[in-house]
């Protein structure tokens, strides 16, 4: 009988997030009340101007005291009471401050005229601009309140008209020491014109103790109708007392400023004497001093403020250079691409004589069943003539077998399948390199199909001796059928394909300063890799760390569009993160491998000042800052002008578009596609935010990252183009059957 070990409850572990991980969301988490801080504090502030009369009814309920009564409203007790202002008694009021330019210049006149007036204070201005609420003390005015991001507390909760009144108060405890029980609500107007709601909100903010001061007299400086306007409209009328409205704040207030300095002189002549609201109805003096404790809280929140707009006023000019430095690349690139796409396509353009010496075409293998009988047929339908050497890799799913199947089946010449023990995609390259017969190499991914053509186009650059590597065109092929993600995620990548990878690809063409020939299709001189060293396992993108190699001997490497393949494209989220993670943190690791490349000189400093600061500044540093995009395209639509937020960013989008409309025209390819880029930006564009910086955190912190095995789905069989071009003939003998030849690592 057979024996059964009896299972063993293991204690379920406690899995901790790491250390990365909590740094990162601590940061962002720090950032984002920042960024609200921030936010809150530059809301932008509208004038005070009631623009529509007060709709029929809405003054019912309000008890004739208010409506009928002055502008000062005390709703603390049960019964909320309003007073008038006496005869020739004048309190000057200024709404929407402090403001940097226009405070200083009101205080001035009020100063040489020697009267008092009463600031109600905006408290997202006052937050970032305390020393003003100091100078208005200093002048013998008062501070209140006017809430502190400048909403309609008649629309606003009990909850909002709380927050706001209390935030205030602490900037202008903080900033003074003092407190203030003087209220001013935004858009509000004259007593009579109170409406139930606006009472309600009144009523809330007395129970925390305030007292609520309209006016009676509008300047109507808002409108800037001039001086001659300001200071009719601010003369009560028939010797009556009143508060007059002005504003410090909120646009330019130079009228207002000319007209205070011909008002006052104009009233002391007729009698009026000038006083805050509070003295001339006989309530307390506003201002009072408030405990150390209280003063401690505000000036925290003052230093918040401070923190937050140094923060945002930083990120903001880096990214206007980032914004420039991007938009100067972009048009760069594509100038530079045109002229290397008109260049290549010129009537008579030549690499020098017809290329018409057999290839060897290297596929390293490992787990490629789905896709490895598609390439290898594609491989053999070549116009040009091939030896085909398959690499399998260890492979545990039968990739090896199939070939050999297809090979049996079909009786498909020059194909020989070479089985090894699993030593990575580098060890076998250079299998397939010390196995091939031919001086020209070309290098294909298992996930890729070749057009007849292909292999042809590749090869013809190796005309020109100078010549050493030769980059193919690699396109996105399909997606998993009936998957709405996947097939997004294929569109995405045809897209970053053919706007990044080809576009960039043709600009170091001319610079000739090419770090990539992509795995999926890529061409060499023998000679020119066994003098590399062959393909070296040193970085995860062993296709850059050979390109460089071969850049930095002397060869020069270029890019031939119309040698296209098809590759297979991560199907899901998950796989993209893989696949570019891998990417991301190899080309670093061969950036690092050869940056001693910028201090060279000749071929050498070409790539190391050209192709690798291009690398580090474009695809590693600036993307890292990149996201700025995104954080303040929210910011603004919270906290600025949304309207102009959208439009800047339509603007930018509207040049990726357009860029968008060159490259796939260079390409030749269809421009329906192109509809999805703005969800590309706000979508996969983020992912690739997110796997950069997992690599740059991943690569400081030394961490050895391993190969990244990503899923096939097969389905390239729709990309292949029959007949072969070797066809057998019915009469001819057999051909013969493809070499196997095993090699143990073991």
């Amino acid at each position: 009988m057979a024996r059964h070990r009896t299972a063993v409850t293991q204690p379920r572990r406690r899995v901790l997030p790491r250390p990365a991980v909590v740094f990162v969301a601590v940061a962002l988490m720090l950032f984002s009340c920042l960024l609200v801080v921030d936010g809150l504090a530059r809301s932008q502030v509208g004038v005070d101007a009631v623009a529509e009369d007060t709709a029929p009814g809405a003054t019912d309920g309000v008890p004739a005291a208010i409506t009928d009564g002055g502008p000062v409203i005390d709703a603390r007790g049960a019964t909320p009471a309003s007073a008038r202002m006496p005869a020739k008694t004048i309190s000057l009021t200024f709404d929407d401050g402090p403001d940097p330019t226009w405070t200083p210049r009101v205080l001035e006149v009020l100063r040489r005229h020697q009267v008092p007036a009463t600031f109600f204070v905006v408290g997202s201005n006052a937050a970032r601009h305390p020393e003003l609420l100091r100078d208005i003390r200093a002048a013998g005015s008062e501070v209140g309140l006017h809430t502190f991001t400048h909403p309609d507390l008649s629309q606003a909760s009990d909850l909002r008209i709380d927050r706001e009144l209390t935030e205030t108060q602490l900037v202008i405890e903080g900033a003074l020491g003092e407190s203030s029980y003087l209220l001013r609500p935004p858009y509000s107007s004259t007593a009579d014109a109170v409406t139930a709601d606006a009472l309600r909100s009144f009523t809330a903010a007395g129970r925390d103790g305030y007292v609520t001061v309209l006016s009676d007299t509008d300047s109507r400086d808002w409108e800037r109708p001039g001086v001659e306007a300001i200071v009719r409209n601010s003369v009560p009328a028939n010797g009556a007392g009143g508060i007059v409205l002005l504003h410090d704040g909120g646009g330019d207030r130079s009228q207002t400023v000319a007209a205070l300095d011909r008002l006052i002189p104009q009233l002391q002549a007729q009698g009026y004497r000038f006083v805050t609201p509070e003295v001339a109805v006989g309530l307390p003096a506003d201002n009072r001093p408030v405990s150390t404790a209280d003063q401690l809280a505000g000036s925290t929140l003052i230093g918040l403020v401070a923190v937050a707009g140094v923060v945002v006023d930083a990120l903001t000019w880096l990214l206007v250079v980032v914004g420039v430095l991007v938009v100067l690349r972009l048009v760069l690139m594509l100038v530079v691409a045109v002229r290397h796409h008109r260049e290549r396509h010129r009537p008579g353009f030549s690499w020098g004589p017809p290329v018409t010496a057999p290839v060897s075409v290297i596929v390293p293998a490992y787990n490629e069943k789905e896709n490895i009988a598609a390439t290898v047929r594609s491989l053999v339908a070549s116009e040009h003539p091939v030896e085909v050497i398959v690499v399998d890799d260890g492979s545990t799913d039968g990739t090896a077998e199939i070939v050999e199947a297809v090979v049996s089946d079909q009786r498909l010449p020059r194909v020989r399948v070479i089985r090894q023990a699993n030593g990575g995609k580098p060890a076998a390259l250079n299998t397939g390199i010390a196995a091939a017969r031919h001086e020209l190499i070309v290098m294909i991914d298992g996930d890729t199909v070749f057009e007849p053509t292909t292999v042809g186009r590749l090869v013809q650059p190796f005309a020109d001796p100078a010549v050493g590597a030769v980059a193919g065109n690699a396109k996105v092929a399909g997606q998993a059928p009936g998957k709405i993600w996947s097939g997004l995620l294929a569109r995405w990548q045809h897209i970053e394909y053919v706007m990044g990878f080809n576009v960039d690809r043709r600009v170091y063409d001319v610079l000739r300063c090419m770090p990539t020939v992509p795995g999926a299709i890529g061409a060499f001189r023998r000679r020119v890799l066994l003098a590399a060293g062959g393909v070296s396992d040193d970085t995860l993108a062993e296709d850059t760390d050979l390109t460089m190699a071969v850049c930095r001997s002397g060869w020069r490497v270029v890019y031939e569009d119309s040698a296209r393949a098809w590759t297979e494209a991560p199907a899901t989220l998950p796989q993209l993160w893989r696949q570019r993670y891998r990417w991301s943190y190899g080309t670093m690791q061969s950036m690092w491998k050869h940056r001693r490349a910028v201090l060279e000189s000749g071929a050498s400093g070409r790539l190391g000042r050209a192709g690798l600061a291009h690398l580090a500044v474009f695809q590693v540093l600036l993307p890292l800052l990149a996201p700025l995009v995104d954080i303040f395209l929210v910011y603004g639509l919270l906290f600025l002008d949304p309207v102009t937020t959208l439009v800047a960013w339509s603007t930018v989008l509207g040049l990726q578009l357009a860029a968008g409309v060159i490259a796939f025209r260079l390409e030749r390819e269809p421009l329906g596609v192109l509809w999805l880029l703005p969800l590309k930006q706000i979508v996969y564009r983020q992912l690739m935010y997110a796997v950069l910086i997992r690599s740059v955190v991943t690569a400081v912190g030394g961490i050895r990252l391993g190969w990244q095995k990503l899923r096939r789905v097969g389905g390239l069989e729709v990309h292949l183009q029959e007949p072969a071009v070797f066809p057998t003939p019915p009469d001819a003998p057999e051909a013969p059957r493809s070499r196997l030849v095993v090699l143990s690592r073991r």
